[in-house]
């Protein structure tokens, strides 16, 4: 290892270097043969960057497993490229290494930049394996044979099941994202993909994130891997500036359209969470005249190929998209990534932040928020270990002054052809030739920006809901000591349930608990889980009956108890209340198992008896499930 590790922490079988600081250094002198570097040289790269300058040493040695856990925009394609190029034998056709990516996007990525690296070492074949596109002609490459496959691992199972793939030569397995697998539910692919690689293979694991899925995978196919973290665990890019608005869920598209008015350059991605919100946003934006489309998994490969070409040369300024669309997405320069509403995992919100900030450049990632979300931002400025700073949204006037400045500056910077334009300018003059330059001006600039000016003339300014204008109930504040109490929507009651995370609750498990225990359709509104209680909301008209009927069950011979939230203090985990029959019992059982709800006793009730709701036929209990529950997961 080189000088600049300066800590190293032994662990059961991996062996820990954190990054402090690093030493500039060159390509040459990390080892890279002369015909990458001329490639590399020609594409403008001149020093490497850390996480390039702590992995290319050990891939370049024999035998050598890595962990590299690093933000996206730090250089891991070169990282891993440039040595496994160099170790290819390009005189056997034959696959010696095999790349892992998540999506199609950044399996072409990733075979481009390859393909550029690689460009003077003469016959090296580099083949992108991906669905979407024809699996015959793959075949066909794969049989003229090639040293480096760039595959998403369903395809590639699929070739491997066609019996039209060997693994058996493969050298070297990278996997790029290999979060991002893991969380599109790649794992058991994974698993059969390197199952039949041979076990004398080296691997490389690059990841932006440390879940569990990956610790797996590394204490079954990785031997005594390194692993180089650059900065901390999934902390976020220090290049990114953090923002949340608070704003009410009414104002949340006004909002939207304020940022991207206050920004005339910004060119980012606006993150939602479903097809259908994308849609629509992006529908939105492109009536109200705004330079954006869409991205979303209801497009097929051509159109996303379409909209994501015209992105990626600016030709669209905003993209709207899901986390599922955009994951591969490698483009540069962006300004600004937008949150539509926060992801339900803190690891997605790491990954869409690093798509701006990338190569050393600034970013900013903005939170379009309503205020019961403000317990996630805290969440996630914990594991990012940053801080969101309060976003002050930009008024009518201010944003006609940037967009006014922006122009000025455009006109300052405009390039003039005088060779073309000289002949026109002489008829130019004389029509001009009454105004001062002054009004030529004014003129100028009211004939671009009259349309926004009128706009926001008339503009109602959006509420901050945290503004000291409004009372504190409207912002989860009671009155005594403090105290947060959560007021139901409108139309909602809002109970108490005496259990919580600590018993293995989870929202779709709370769900589930209501369809069985209480008879018929129930509306189930918002959902708040602590540790040892939850609050839940459903429809006032049912809010009766739902406690009748969930009151006096039992599971593990704890009885389940319901009642109304109004007055309860909300502001701490104190312990459960209304607990009926339970007595600070603290070994609890998991609530997850839901196998215990055919074979256990609820209440006085038996399951031979037979008037459990749940037991009744299928078409009974169907009909019993919630109609557009609002809560989604």
């Amino acid at each position: 290892m080189n000088s600049n590790n300066l800590r190293t922490f032994a662990g059961s079988d991996i062996i820990i270097y954190i990054i402090t600081y690093h030493i500039l250094k060159t390509f040459e002198e990390l080892g890279v043969a002369a015909p990458i570097l001329k490639a590399i040289q020609e594409m403008g790269y001149e020093s490497p960057m850390p996480v390039q300058e702590e992995v290319i040493p050990f891939l370049l040695g024999e035998d050598n497993d890595v962990i590299a856990l690093a933000q996206t925009g730090t250089g891991k394609t070169a990282a891993f490229g440039l040595p496994i190029l160099q170790k290819i034998n390009v005189s056997e056709y034959q696959p010696q290494a095999l790349i892992l990516c998540p999506t199609r996007e950044l399996c072409l990525q990733i075979a481009g930049d390859l393909n550029d690296y690689s460009k003077y070492i003469d016959n090296l074949k580099v083949l992108p394996v991906y669905g979407g596109s024809s699996i015959e002609s793959q075949i066909k490459a794969l049989k003229r044979g090639v040293h480096i496959i760039v595959a998403t691992p369903g395809r590639l199972l699929d070739l491997m099941n066609r019996k039209t793939v060997d693994l058996g030569t493969v050298r070297s397995v990278i996997m790029d994202e290999a979060d991002e697998m893991l969380n599109m539910g790649f794992t058991d692919s994974i698993n059969a993909i390197l199952a039949e690689v041979p076990a004398s293979r080296n691997m490389l694991l690059f990841s932006a994130t440390m879940p569990q899925g990956i610790a797996s995978i590394t204490k079954k196919y990785m031997h005594n891997p390194k692993e180089i973290v650059i900065g901390n665990k999934n902390e976020g890019n220090k290049n990114i500036r953090h923002v949340a608005y608070i704003v009410h869920a009414r104002d949340k598209y006004l909002a939207l359209k304020r940022i991207a008015d206050y920004y005339p350059n910004i060119y980012g991605i606006i993150f939602c969470r479903t097809r259908k919100e994308t849609q629509e946003i992006a529908d939105k934006l492109i009536q109200d005249g705004y330079n954006a489309d869409s991205l979303h998994g209801e497009l097929s490969q051509a159109q996303r190929d379409y909209v994501m070409q015209k992105f990626r040369v600016k030709n669209i300024q905003l993209l709207v998209a899901t986390d599922v669309a955009a994951r591969g997405l490698d483009v540069d320069d962006l300004t600004h990534v937008i949150n539509y509403g926060l992801p339900d995992e803190v690891e997605s919100y790491t990954h869409r932040s690093g798509r701006t900030g990338r190569a050393g450049k600034t970013g900013i990632s903005i939170a379009i928020c309503h205020i019961k979300e403000k317990g996630r931002i805290r969440d996630i400025e914990r594991i990012i270990n940053k801080k969101f700073d309060k976003g002050e949204m930009p008024s009518g006037q201010a944003i006609c002054e940037k967009q006014l400045l922006n122009l000025v500056d455009q006109i300052e910077k405009v390039k003039v052809n005088e060779e073309e334009i000289s002949p026109l300018m002489p008829a130019i003059y004389r029509k001009l030739e009454w105004l001062e330059k002054e009004d030529i001006i004014k003129r100028m600039v009211s004939l671009e920006f009259n349309r926004l000016i009128d706009y926001y003339k008339d503009a109602q300014e959006i509420q901050d809901v945290t503004d000291d204008r409004f009372s504190r109930k409207e912002f989860g504040e009671g009155d005594r000591g403090g105290r947060r109490v959560s007021l139901a929507q409108e139309g909602y009651s809002r109970l108490f349930l005496n259990f919580g995370k600590t018993d293995g609750l989870y929202p779709n498990r709370l769900i589930e608990l209501i369809n069985k225990c209480v008879p018929g359709k129930v509306q189930i509104g918002k959902i708040d889980l602590r540790d040892n209680f939850s609050f839940f909301e459903v429809e006032s008209a049912e809010a009766n009956r739902v406690i009748q009927s969930m009151c006096g069950f039992e599971i593990e011979g704890r009885r389940i108890s319901v009642e109304p939230a109004q007055g309860k203090k909300e502001g701490g985990d104190r312990g459960p209340r209304g607990g009926g029959e339970y007595k600070g019992r603290r070994d609890r059982k998991d609530f997850g198992d839901h196998k215990e709800y055919g074979s256990r006793s609820y209440g006085n009730r038996r399951e031979e008896s037979g008037d459990k709701p749940w037991r009744r036929n299928s078409e009974d209990r169907n009909s019993r499930k919630p109609s557009n529950s609002r809560y989604r997961r």
